[in-house]
């Protein structure tokens, strides 16, 4: 490829041939169609390398790690190889809707500022239902660290960000990598990191343009990371955060790991931290009990049957479509399963 890419596709990996294979081809498959896609292979992975040397495109860019560092070194290497302006985002278990980049570059081109992070909806597939996050846009002159993380409801909070969604310029992503070594929150820690500086602003499209897959039957680093460390790393992060904001991810994100422990002493200690250096609210409060009070099964399906969430349609329809899903409140006893 001599002519300079419009969009650099950076695409994290590690041991999911066949899902890395769906990524990518989700990524060829765009309407932009000068792209490069670059593959990072996290540590000795042969299966993967085969499975990609089976896709001939010459777009497609494969980077192996002689040792294993994680996701977010991973998308660092990625970005410090890409050649284009733009760099955007797939995890290797999500896929992209056609005309991802196409509506995310004509959003970028109408940003007031020279460094805007640009990200859209999703649509979250798990094997009960699909529904579209988030449930709705920032509102003007809302303080972002807000939007991501405060609650409006007892199962439910109104922002999302996840990693698939997101393009930003290359330069930015350099001056602002992702931080080596976070399990959980990775998205969220880039974006406030990021939006410190005066020239970045955040940019939603607002239809969904990702296929965010929860179904598939494999262990979750977000459901294992430690609460202690996500406590520590969220008071690292207090200068990006609103007390308010601050509150509802000590109740809710790093609650919902503690509560795992059943330890009355781990209950005690977060809900000071928050009172400590946040302002919780009163459904900060009702949320970080039923998280300790209520099994996450029981919790799910209650959450589930009170968003009336729709069972999944046995054949898949395009956002939008008619039978296609409609937009629902994002959990933020997702905190259980990722971002708030």
């Amino acid at each position: 490829m001599s002519r300079t890419p419009d969009v650099s596709v950076v695409i994290p990996t590690c041991d999911r041939p066949d899902l890395v294979s769906r990524a990518v081809r989700s990524a060829l498959a765009q309407s932009v169609a000068e792209i490069e896609v670059l593959v990072v292979v996290d540590g000795a992975d042969a299966d993967t390398q085969a499975a990609l040397a089976a896709i001939p495109d010459p777009r497609l860019r494969v980077l192996p790690l002689p040792q294993r560092g994680g996701a977010p070194n991973a998308r660092n290497v990625g970005v410090q190889a890409a050649r284009a302006r733009w760099t955007a985002f797939l995890d290797d278990d999500d896929e992209w809707l056609p005309r991802k980049l196409e509506v995310q570059l004509a959003l970028a081109a109408t940003a007031t500022v020279a460094s805007p992070i640009v990200a859209s909806r999703l649509v979250n597939r798990t094997p009960r239902a699909e529904f579209v996050l988030p449930r709705r846009l920032p509102k003007p002159g809302e303080p972002v660290c807000e939007y991501l993380t405060v609650r409006r409801g007892l199962f439910h909070g109104d922002g999302f960000i996840q990693t698939s969604t997101i393009m930003a310029p290359t330069e930015l992503l350099r001056r602002v990598p992702f931080t080596v070594g976070l399990r959980r929150q990775q998205e969220l820690d880039w974006t406030l990191r990021a939006l410190a500086h005066d020239d970045v602003r955040l940019l939603m499209a607002p239809e969904p343009l990702v296929l965010w897959h929860q179904d598939e039957d494999r262990p979750r680093i977000s459901l294992s990371s430690p609460w202690a460390a996500q406590l520590e790393w969220l008071r690292s992060s207090r200068p990006l955060l609103t007390p308010r904001a601050y509150a509802a991810v000590a109740l809710s994100v790093v609650g919902s790991m503690a509560a795992t422990t059943r330890d009355p002493r781990v209950f005690r200690t977060v809900l000071a931290d928050a009172r400590r250096y946040g302002r919780p609210g009163a459904i900060d409060y009702l949320t970080y009990l039923q998280i300790w009070l209520i099994p996450p099964q029981l919790r799910h399906a209650l959450r589930d049957r009170i968003l009336d969430r729709r069972r999944r349609p046995t054949r898949s329809t395009p956002p939008g479509a008619a039978g296609s899903p409609r937009p629902a409140a994002p959990d933020l006893a997702a905190a259980d399963s990722g971002n708030p």
